[in-house]
């Protein structure tokens, strides 16, 4: 797969994910709209084949980016199928509304995959974000698939707990709403946040995160899509300047991307 080029990262054609130039006031209202079309019901699927991991790597002063998917095959987590975007963000850097910046590339990356993932596992959230409706749901609800937000540390909320043992949780709560779960995934180790994105249960999507965890805290779809979009930089840009986080980055966001 050639990713040693820059290429132009417009809107595809998906008409609920916004459109070019958009004012943050126009970005919120888009939030607005789509929200209602969120299920938080699910229940999702519980034995899924392939699960895709999404990530975003951005140069140093957040210029140019390189979205991955990677698809994993659930009963191995070997990487079956994977697909790279490398362009500029398509919006400014603006605190829950992470989704208008890197959508339209991690849409592209998706749109170039020979295999339908039958889940989605965001490095981010969705729910448990202001608006209830971070990355993981305007994903979900653009492309239909059912998906579920998993992030390093929390946007919204607050928590008791969880116990020190791996599969402990303790519910996320923001303004009276339970809007995810904080999982322990390795025992005695920090936990993730996981929320649900599109047509998942929040039950199930812990679930699905503790199955794709069997060694290290985050998911293994996060790790390999972390891995590929970092590469897929570097392979553009030189190793010199990948190597960083820039303003875009959820890392210098305190690891949050909503």
């Amino acid at each position: 797969m050639a990713v040693n080029r820059v290429e132009p990262v417009g809107w595809p054609e998906h008409g609920d994910a916004g459109s070019p130039g958009l004012t943050v006031a126009e970005a919120v209202a888009v939030q607005d709209r789509l929200r209602p079309r969120v299920d938080l019901v699910g229940p999702g699927p519980c034995r899924p084949a392939t699960v895709a991991g999404l990530d975003v790597a951005y140069t140093p002063d957040g210029d140019l980016l390189a979205a991955a998917v990677t698809v994993l095959d659930t009963a191995t987590l070997t990487v079956v199928d994977h697909a790279v975007s490398v362009g500029r963000p398509a919006f400014g850097y603006v605190p829950g509304l992470f989704a208008f910046r890197e959508l339209p590339a991690l849409l592209v990356a998706l749109d170039r995959l020979n295999t339908r993932p039958e889940l989605l596992v965001c490095d981010g959230h969705g729910v448990a974000h202001p608006r209830r409706f971070g990355l993981a749901c305007h994903l979900g609800v653009v492309t239909g698939l059912p998906a579920i937000g998993v992030g390093k540390t929390p946007l919204v909320g607050g928590w008791t707990g969880p116990g020190p043992r791996r599969g402990d949780t303790a519910a996320l709560v923001d303004a009276g709403e339970v809007v995810g779960r904080v999982l322990r995934t390795r025992d005695g180790v920090k936990p993730v946040f996981v929320s649900v994105g599109h047509r998942m249960g929040l039950d199930n999507a812990v679930a699905r995160v503790l199955a794709l965890t069997p060694r290290y805290r985050l998911p293994e779809t996060t790790r390999t899509a972390d891995r590929l979009c970092r590469e897929a930089l570097a392979a553009a840009t030189g190793p010199a300047r990948a190597t960083g986080r820039g303003p875009g980055s959820r890392t210098y966001a305190a690891g949050s991307r909503g």
